[in-house]
C-alpha cells in the first residue's frame, strides 16, 4: 500500500486542483492531502477567500482524496512523514528546485518525491482577477 502525499491552500477549488489530485492519486493506493492553515497561507501568498475548514470540505468532498490534514507544514520534515505513514511526496512542477529543496527535502534525500505537471491557465490567481474583471464589467455595463 502507498500513501502519497501532497499539501496544498486548496482556496476556491477548482478544476486545476482536481487534475492535480487526480494525477497524485494515480502514483498510489490512497492520496492524503495536507492543507496549511490561514495563517501559513496568509505569511507567503495572501489571506485565502475560503476558511481552513471550507478548504478541507471541499477537498474531502474530491473522488481521489482518501485523507485530509489540517495545518500542513510548509516544510515536511521527517516527524510529518513518519507520523502520516507518508510513502510518497508529490507537487506540481510549477516550482524552482531551490524552492522544492527548501521545503520537500527530506523527502528528496528519502527519494521519494515526485512531480506532476502544473495544469496551465487555472489557477486561483486566474479565477481572481476574472472576477476583479467582471466586476468592473458589471460597473461600467449595468
Amino acid at each position: 500500500m502507498t500513501r502519497v502525499y501532497v499539501d496544498m491552500v486548496a482556496d476556491l477549488f477548482h478544476g486545476g486542483h482536481v487534475q492535480f489530485l487526480r494525477q497524485a492519486r494515480e502514483l498510489g493506493d490512497e492520496l492524503v492531502v495536507g492543507v496549511h492553515s490561514d495563517e501559513t497561507v496568509e505569511g507567503y501568498k495572501r489571506r485565502p477567500i475560503m476558511t481552513m475548514q471550507e478548504r478541507m470540505a471541499v477537498v474531502a468532498g474530491c473522488r481521489y482524496v482518501d485523507e485530509v490534514l489540517a495545518n500542513a507544514p510548509m516544510v515536511l520534515d521527517e516527524q510529518w512523514l513518519t507520523t502520516h505513514r507518508i510513502d510518497l511526496v508529490v507537487h506540481g512542477d510549477d516550482f524552482d528546485l531551490a524552492s522544492a529543496t527548501k521545503m520537500y527535502g527530506v523527502a528528496m534525500e528519502r527519494g521519494i518525491f515526485r512531480t506532476v505537471p502544473y495544469t496551465p491557465g487555472v489557477s486561483t490567481s486566474d479565477l481572481l482577477e476574472r472576477m476583479r474583471w467582471r466586476i468592473e464589467e458589471e460597473k461600467t455595463n449595468p
